[in-house]
């Protein structure tokens, strides 16, 4: 059995995104992000193989896609983002860190 606690050991203030792979199989991947007000680089955009479903636990955050469209995000809110959907991070939050739970998987 494997165990964790999602929040025990957030970077608060680190200089980078934390990315912690919490589970991964038969073409799944599951992952804990932190951003510490981190956005996506002008001109940046993901631009996955795999749908992504991503979660805000703590925080907030804006993701903006390519087509025009944006969704701010809370804790609590959720999105399924599908395969080559071009989408970057607008802003996160400002007074503390904002958690993501991230599940990758192929459409």
């Amino acid at each position: 059995m494997e165990h964790g606690k999602l929040f025990e050991g957030l970077p608060e203030g680190a200089a980078e995104e934390e990315t912690l792979e919490l589970l991964s199989g038969s073409g799944t991947r599951i992952e804990r992000i932190v951003s510490n007000r981190q956005v996506s680089p002008p001109g940046f955009w993901y631009d996955q193989d795999e749908d992504e479903w991503v979660m805000i636990l703590k925080g907030a955050a804006e993701l903006e896609f390519e087509d025009g469209g944006s969704h701010e995000m809370g804790a609590g809110y959720w999105l399924r983002i599908p395969a080559h959907v071009r989408h970057r991070v607008a802003w996160t939050c400002e007074d503390g860190p904002t958690v993501w739970l991230a599940v990758h998987f192929k459409p």
